[in-house]
């Protein structure tokens, strides 16, 4: 599944990095968010508690986390950036009952 995000550096297109995860409570997301141009490739992940999205699967999820990720486009892909190239590691978001996000 593929999603259309409008951002202010131009189109960019959300989908599934790699099958999703559950266990521990949680499902566990990897996300790709690329340019329209193909010039920009960025990863994430996202875990998000069982508590707030019980039994929802992937396809689900990326539609409640789009719009989300489209709001906060510029700080998200910002964060991911700095935490790859200065870390080496994808930036994990974390949705719980106390940071609900889009949830």
């Amino acid at each position: 599944m593929e999603i259309g995000l409008k951002t202010g550096r131009g189109p960019y297109t959300l989908k599934e990095g790699a099958p999703a995860v559950r266990g521990g409570g949680a499902i566990v997301l990897t996300i790709v968010l690329e340019r329209g141009d193909g010039i920009e490739r960025v990863l994430l992940r996202c875990a998000i508690a069982d508590e707030i999205a019980p039994g929802d699967d992937s396809a689900a999820i990326l539609a409640r986390i789009a719009p989300w990720i489209e709001r906060e486009f510029e700080m998200t892909r910002e964060m991911a950036l700095k935490t790859i190239r200065g870390e080496g590691r994808m930036l994990e978001i974390v949705f719980d009952a106390s940071h609900r996000g889009p949830f």
